[in-house]
């Protein structure tokens, strides 16, 4: 599942211990470079000292919820890619998290095969997004350099860097 010799990073966030670490086990086997929580603050505690690809986050958590983790995760994280992995599926709760920026959305129990195509699925999609925006911040750059000053071209930078974060 890893793309050249990078594997991917994964953000699992899951009150089910059992499950969250035999999910984890499962998923280091092929490849992926996963970091788990328990709970919405070590989530977005991990998300802030990492730089993960991809996360799936259950919705049924004690505390934060999962859709809070969601809108946290997604106005923080650009490019981060959100696979929502529950059990207590619903119509509203799923168009409320595709709505929030959610990639997809899996009911448990799921099948493995299907979760690792919505990774790769991610993944790619995360990519693509990441690759678009270097695009035009490239575009942008090439602009500026054919009739800016140098400092206009570093303030521009600058303001470019702001807007990723």
């Amino acid at each position: 599942m890893s793309t050249d010799d990078r594997k991917i990073n994964l953000l699992m966030v899951d009150d089910e211990e059992d499950f969250l670490n035999s999910l984890a086990e499962r998923l280091e086997t092929r490849d992926f470079e996963v970091t788990t929580a328990t709970e919405g603050p070590k989530a977005i505690s991990a998300a802030e000292k990492g730089l993960f690809d991809v996360a799936i986050l259950d919705l049924n958590l004690p505390g934060m919820d999962g859709m809070e983790i969601l809108k946290i995760l997604k106005k923080n994280h650009k490019f981060l890619e959100v696979i929502i992995l529950t059990g207590f599926g619903k119509v509203a709760t799923y168009k409320e998290a595709t709505e929030l920026g959610a990639f997809s959305y899996l009911e448990k129990p799921f099948d493995m095969d299907q979760l690792l195509e919505e990774l790769k699925n991610a993944y790619h999609s995360r990519l693509k997004k990441k690759f678009d925006q270097d695009k035009k911040r490239q575009e942008k750059l090439a602009d500026l350099s054919m009739g800016s000053s140098p400092l206009g071209i570093l303030k521009a930078m600058m303001q470019m860097d702001d807007d990723q974060k």
